[in-house]
């Protein structure tokens, strides 16, 4: 017995040296560091809950534009996109094995691309001059009549950012779904026949859903956690900060404190608070999917 529990110590031991290297210790960094004033040069000084406090209170930019901001790209991209990747896996998976894969590549590619093709791609697409692909379809249809600035705009960078997070959202959590679908027991479909489902939406809701709930919950996880933690498209875009902080995100606002004015405490303090925040989501799409008995 002891042998089998060594033999199962050596095994996972690699797994939790990595674990503990590159998530325990960073994190246990950051919130040690939450509660300090650190520049990254002098030693930390302990000021408390003082960054919090301020965070909270002081900090007019991170509460009127980078926590709605955030709310509302999560929302639309994580949520939307969970849903769209559901129902674009189950539409391939009524389709035929080899145009399945072919479509399940196409999907999934925009997850891979680098942040620098994607900047290229649509740089070129929302250009503010003429050449620019939207602004010349525009004109040509007679909607505008003349060029729209689209990334200095203010009223339509978060817009961009999102369609943007929408586009290339089809990444792990997509496959996970696919594999479930693909994967599913075929004799519950001809059960369910015989028992009066007449239709594949009902198939889907009665059967589908209710069979791959493990990997429903991974792609509900990966997509709280992609949504909270993107902020590379508006830097790539617009700078960081984005123009009027309008597609600013918390990501972003990380950033923008620790590597940009190398205030480290406050921006330990801001991914605390980003860390608990994906933590209550996680939690929360836990147990909505996990099964209870």
């Amino acid at each position: 017995m002891k042998r089998n529990n060594k033999s199962g110590y050596l095994f996972t031991a690699p797994y939790a040296l990595l674990f503990l290297v590159f998530i325990l210790v960073p994190v246990a960094l950051a919130v040690a560091l939450s509660f300090t004033n650190f520049n990254a040069v002098q030693f930390p000084k302990w000021v408390g809950f003082l960054n919090y406090i301020t965070l909270f209170t002081s900090d007019e930019v991170f509460m009127q534009y980078v926590l709605p901001n955030t709310v509302v790209y999560a929302v639309v991209v994580g949520v939307g996109g969970y849903i769209l990747s559901f129902l674009l896996a189950w539409l391939l998976c009524n389709l035929t094995k080899g145009v399945r894969t072919v479509l399940a590549l196409i999907l999934y590619s925009p997850s891979m691309t680098t942040g620098v093709a994607m900047t290229v791609l649509w740089k070129v697409i929302f250009s503010g001059d003429q050449t620019g692909l939207l602004n010349s379809w525009l004109m040509s249809l007679g909607f505008i009549t003349e060029p729209v600035v689209w990334l200095t705009d203010t009223r339509f960078l978060l817009p961009i950012v999102i369609v943007i997070g929408l586009w290339s959202s089809m990444g792990i959590g997509f496959l996970a779904m696919i594999a479930g679908i693909a994967n599913s027991d075929e004799s519950l479909y001809e059960a369910g026949a015989i028992d009066g489902i007449s239709n594949r939406f009902q198939e889907m809701i009665y059967i589908t859903i209710p069979q791959m709930k493990p990997q429903m919950l991974f792609a509900a996880v990966m997509a709280v956690v992609n949504a909270f933690q993107n902020g590379m498209v508006s830097t790539l875009l617009t700078g960081n900060p984005s123009p009027g902080y309008a597609a600013q995100l918390i990501a972003n606002h990380i950033e923008d404190y620790g590597f940009l004015r190398y205030e480290m405490g406050y921006a330990a303090a801001v991914s605390v608070v980003l860390l608990l925040i994906v933590q209550i989501f996680s939690k929360a799409a836990n147990k909505l999917l996990t099964e209870k008995d």
